[in-house]
């Protein structure tokens, strides 16, 4: 948790009248028509719940930027933070109780859950997008609902394949193969050498989702058409599951219990040479004095591509949320504009050293995607990310077939053989069609 100190209301708000005329609601419009700012309420404080940190400066910067809007506007903000697995049910017990956190970062197409519990932030949105080049269109569908932004866009959190080089230059392959069956034979001959992979199986919120999706995508599967019928059930779909049980077996024994921090720690304890993870996972190693060569041997690379003929890749979605129960609206929406503008934006995504991909086009060009080779497979995440709805439209139906798993835990089903491919894909197809029939 951090909390900072409240300043001078007063003396803040007069400057910023000073500007430009205060309209209705706070709203202060300056006369540049570019720029949007809102007067954050007489006594305002704000609470914000955040996903806990994979890498330290993102964290570090969140928290400067907020100490930065607090010393601006006098507006005491506390940021806590939790467990990956754990935002999605805090926000949905604030939504429904209607008490809690002002702002949350959740993920996905979470905020589809509760619509109305949220503030509408359309305005500071499409501000947002017109002065830095637009929102790239896989964020802004997850944060948007019946053409109304509900959320606004954070970042997308790329998923890649991280390896160590010197052992699959000892398997016999000079570069690490870019398709399904060159994978496949990759992976067994590094767990006949002695180091096996191992890719998240568990319900995990980034890697189990961003796994399971891949699985079945890259064999053209998926969960609904179009429309939005489920036809998770169909032989590209078990073409993908016979596949995930011929990788299980080169795998590292006990995936199938793992969430987002386990493939790390077995990685960085060298006990797998190949998983899916965000760079997070190689500045882990390059951070540590005691794994600076293991960190030299690590790259990045993205994830295979299957018998679609295309890359796909999930890739982990975050928007900010503003419950619509806050005390503090226009605080609420200034704290977002303040972390959202270029000034503040930029030193963060530094920070996170190429963690979190930008939402805006006009972010793009960060200098942090030239900074290091490993940067070069999660650069372009938010502009090639497919949305878990695909290829229906996002909702209620698909956060909540997200928020249950179904995708990751038909993978696991039939990779590990608790199911047969065909046994997992008819009792997905079950638990979606509860959902797409609300």
């Amino acid at each position: 948790m951090a909390e900072f100190t409240r300043r001078d209301v007063l003396k803040t708000g007069a400057g910023l009248a000073a500007a430009g005329a205060i309209g209705s609601g706070g709203l202060i419009r300056p006369a540049h028509a570019q720029d949007l700012s809102y007067t954050p309420e007489s006594g305002a404080s704000l609470r914000v719940l955040r996903w806990a940190k994979f890498v330290q400066g993102d964290e570090t910067q969140w928290l400067a930027n907020t100490k930065a809007f607090s010393d601006k506007y006098g507006v005491p903000v506390r940021v806590d933070s939790e467990g990956w697995e754990d935002i999605r049910p805090k926000a949905a017990v604030a939504a429904n109780v209607g008490s809690g956190p002002d702002i949350v970062l959740v993920w996905f197409d979470d905020a589809q859950l509760y619509p109305d519990k949220l503030l509408d932030v359309t305005e500071l949105a499409n501000y947002l997008g017109t002065k830095y080049g637009g929102w790239y269109e896989g964020l802004q569908g997850y944060a948007q609902r019946d053409g109304k932004f509900i959320g606004l866009p954070l970042a997308a959190i790329g998923n890649a394949i991280c390896y160590r080089e010197s052992w699959v230059k000892e398997a016999g392959f000079s570069e690490f193969p870019k398709d399904t069956d060159g994978f496949l034979a990759l992976c067994r001959k590094l767990k006949e050498n002695g180091h096996p992979p191992g890719f998240t199986l568990g319900n995990g919120v980034g890697d189990g989702n961003n796994f399971g999706h891949w699985i079945m995508w890259s064999h053209g599967g998926k969960m609904v058409d179009e429309q939005g019928n489920v036809v998770i059930n169909s032989p590209e779909t078990i073409a993908g599951l016979k596949y995930a049980a011929e990788l299980y077996k080169t795998f590292i024994p006990g995936t199938e219990a793992w969430l987002d921090t386990n493939n790390n720690r077995a990685f960085l304890a060298g006990e797998v040479s190949v998983t899916a993870n965000g760079v997070s996972l190689y500045y882990a190693a390059k951070n540590d004095a005691n794994l600076k060569e293991m960190a030299k041997d690590i790259r990045c690379v993205p994830l295979p591509v299957g018998p679609v003929g295309q890359s796909v890749e999930l890739c982990q979605t975050t928007s900010a949320i503003v419950f619509n129960y806050t005390k503090y609206p226009n605080a609420a929406k200034e704290y977002l504009r303040f972390m959202w503008e270029k000034e503040q934006f930029f030193p963060w995504m530094e920070a996170a050293s190429g963690y979190c991909c930008q939402p805006l086009k006009g972010y793009a060009d960060h200098p942090i995607w030239k900074a290091d080779p490993n940067h070069a497979a999660y650069a372009g995440a938010s502009e090639r990310l497919r949305p878990n709805g695909y290829a229906g439209p996002l909702g209620y139906a698909s956060a909540a077939a997200m928020a249950d798993y179904i995708v990751v835990n038909m993978v696991a089903e039939a990779a590990t053989g608790q199911r047969t491919p065909e046994e997992a894909a008819a009792r997905a197809q079950k638990r979606a069609e509860r959902y797409y029939r609300v």
